[in-house]
């Protein structure tokens, strides 16, 4: 499905809405990637932890599928991709923000208390509806809590697939090279779980920028910082980045397709 006008975007209303996202969650991360279930994960069959209760659920529906495609059905259709994000007043309620267990945010926070930070997290669309339309529908969607929640900072850990960081030596040694973070956006890996992210002299940029994945490359074009130091997730088989976005760096020529920051 190409067309845009097929999908819809809301949040989850329920908890039988929030079990959606996480089935569609574990299908993606368990059964379509190589994702290692833990605890009841492998019986339930769902992607789930301590956080999602206190977290807001992006739902993209489509309102038809194809023959043979894995359905989570929700009201109005078939959900095919979801994305979690948890505001700071539910995180400081709670238990903090799931990214504190790999990336140490709490400095960059405090430095800015009048700032309101949102993290991004668990995203994921069905691989048949992988396309340009359900990727923008879902920022769109990021875009509109961002404002209807006068958030200042977006956040959260970006993968890539395989916990081989030689694997991935170009692409880090490319992000950590790509653009200087200032000082007050600065977020460093945990030193019991850091990475560093050198890679081989002469880095080929062109193949560098071509193996990173369409999330992280999204993130980039719209003026994100990237963390200091890259972790290794064994559950996941991914080794991960901190993807650091206040919306006063976004670029400005996204606004005129998502609109703007006061809109």
């Amino acid at each position: 499905m190409a067309d845009g006008s097929a999908y819809t975007l809301r949040l989850a209303q329920s908890p039988a809405e929030i079990r959606a996202c996480q089935a569609l969650r574990y299908h993606v991360f368990y059964e379509e990637l190589a994702a290692r279930p833990e605890g009841g994960a492998a019986a339930s069959r769902l992607d789930a932890d301590r956080f999602d209760p206190i977290c807001d659920h992006l739902l993209a529906v489509a309102s038809a599928t194809e023959p043979g495609e894995e359905e989570t059905r929700v009201d109005g259709g078939a959900l095919v991709g979801t994305y979690r994000m948890l505001r700071q007043e539910a995180a400081a309620a709670n238990f903090g923000f799931y990214t504190e267990s790999e990336f140490d945010v709490a400095p960059m926070i405090t430095a800015h208390p009048n700032f309101r930070f949102l993290e991004l997290g668990r995203s994921c669309v069905l691989k048949t509806h992988r396309t340009k339309p359900v990727l923008e529908l879902l920022w769109q969607g990021i875009w509109d809590f961002v404002r209807a929640n006068r958030v200042d900072v977006m956040f959260g850990c970006a993968s890539l697939e395989g916990a081989d960081p030689e694997r991935h030596a170009e692409a880090l040694g490319l992000l950590a090279g790509l653009r200087e973070t200032p000082a007050e956006w600065r977020a460093a890996a945990l030193p019991a779980r850091r990475v560093e992210m050198r890679g081989p002299a002469g880095i080929d940029r062109r193949r560098a920028l071509h193996a990173l994945p369409p999330l992280i490359k999204g993130y980039l074009r719209l003026g994100c910082y990237i963390g200091d130091g890259a972790v290794i997730d064994r559950q996941f088989d991914t080794v991960d980045v901190l993807i650091v976005l206040p919306v006063s760096a976004i670029d400005k020529r996204y606004f005129g397709r998502f609109g703007g920051p006061t809109g």
